[in-house]
């Protein structure tokens, strides 16, 4: 079982375990639309592309209703069985679903605001620390001063350069993703002037 599996195995028991009504920290979303979320973007090619296309998202939101409609139980054994054969995300699972699976995971997990932060092996965190950059670039752009991240063992990466110290963002792979997609029930620390660190928390890092 690769490291996106078992992380897929343990979200599908999460979801079974809160039930359909349950939060998420995705906005309004409930687990049955983050289920639905997930089964529309390995499923159902012709409405996935508007997850991240804003001119397609209308169709992409109807489709996700229609799914999240269906039977529960039925919807989570999608995202249990994967994607099919004939989807990309088949080929590419080991490689791009292992982020995806964690934060959803964690969106159903801290919704509550009642929650103790998962030790995960050394290998999903060194796996994840790929996507802490570039998630991270492409959410700080706009952002008016430099931001760094360094996890304790020292990696560090960029987010925004330019000059001057500006803030660095502290935490171990796993906070620092759920920071990058703009996630506020982790655990980091911010280093840099307290009208620095207020700048980069007001930036809005949603997915």
């Amino acid at each position: 079982m690769s490291l996106a599996q078992d992380e897929r195995s343990q979200l599908v028991q999460t979801l079974l375990d809160v039930g359909p009504e349950a939060p998420t920290l995705c906005g309004e979303w409930t687990a049955a639309d983050l289920a639905a979320h997930l089964v529309v973007r390995e499923r159902r090619l012709d409405a996935s592309p508007g997850i991240l296309l804003p001119p397609l998202a209308g169709y992409t939101e109807r489709v996700q209703r229609s799914v999240a409609n269906r039977p529960f139980a039925a919807v989570v054994e999608d995202v249990r069985t994967g994607p099919p054969m004939w989807s990309p995300f088949a080929l590419l699972d080991p490689l791009i679903n292992l982020g995806e699976m964690f934060v959803h995971h964690e969106d159903l997990r801290r919704a509550n605001g009642s929650w103790t932060r998962r030790v995960l092996p050394v290998a999903v965190e060194k796996r994840l620390w790929p996507q802490v950059r570039f998630i991270g670039r492409a959410g700080h752009r706009s952002a008016p001063i430099p931001v760094h991240a360094r996890t304790p063992d020292g990696r560090a990466a960029t987010f925004k350069g330019g000059s001057g110290a500006g803030v660095t963002v502290v935490g171990e792979p796993s906070e620092l993703l759920l920071y990058a997609f703009g996630r506020d029930q982790l655990e980091v620390e911010f280093e840099g002037s307290e009208s620095d660190i207020a700048a980069v928390k007001a930036l809005d890092l949603s997915f």
